[in-house]
């Protein structure tokens, strides 16, 4: 089977598997990731097979949705790529990028050690910003039964992963205790150039909503 062949038989187990997730790690999430980390890797001078590969397989198992097994993804990776006899390098490095991926809170480094990994990594962290990072946002929130916003409970800045793992804040901390440090974190200078226009999106919208939470025009 040659390199088109497993990126596609992949991306159709993917779908397969996350096609109706509202939680806004679906396919749809996937595929964006995807397409981002395919341009952004060409641009990075990336190893495009590896970037594919960890891009469609980062969520396929998210933690967040496996009682908070950090392991659950890069083993189901690693299954589906043997079963796909894909060579055990290229397993070991796809495995690595989906364990090292995530957020894990605001004073939690989580360094890639490859260009692949800083691409794929940087390619999911674009779809947690701007509109679509905010629609995803809520989505999330939404799904897990928390409140959109509560003026009373602050954002926590968790420094430790499982702080951040066990928080149950509003959606709104989420942008505090996430999703606007993600501009600041990227990897590469294509991605930081990408998230400029979303970041700032962000911010714009938590003004207006904001003026509206208090009933005001």
């Amino acid at each position: 089977m040659n390199k088109e062949e497993i990126i596609q038989r992949t991306a159709v187990y993917v779908r397969e598997t996350l096609s109706g997730d509202g939680s806004g790690h679906d396919w749809w999430h996937v595929y964006r990731v995807w397409k981002t980390a395919i341009m952004i890797g060409k641009e990075e001078k990336s190893d495009l097979f590896a970037v594919e590969l960890a891009a469609l397989l980062h969520d396929i198992a998210d933690w967040k949705f496996n009682d908070g097994d950090e392991e659950a993804g890069p083993k189901a990776a690693r299954a589906w790529l043997e079963k796909l006899d894909v060579e055990e390098a290229v397993i070991t490095h796809v495995c690595r990028i989906i364990a090292s991926i995530s957020f894990k809170g605001a004073g939690v480094k989580t360094p890639m050690n490859t260009i692949e990994g800083k691409v794929v990594q940087d390619a999911d962290r674009l779809d947690a910003i701007g509109a679509i990072g905010i629609a995803r946002a809520f989505a999330y929130g939404g799904s897990k039964g928390r409140e959109m916003h509560n003026p009373e409970e602050k954002p926590l800045m968790h420094n430790s992963f499982s702080a951040y793992k066990n928080s149950k804040g509003p959606t709104i901390n989420h942008f505090y205790e996430k999703l606007l440090l993600l501009k600041d974190q990227l990897n590469t200078d294509t991605a930081k150039q990408m998230a400029i226009k979303r970041h700032g999106f962000m911010v714009q919208f938590l003004e207006r909503f904001f003026i509206e939470w208090e009933g005001k025009a």
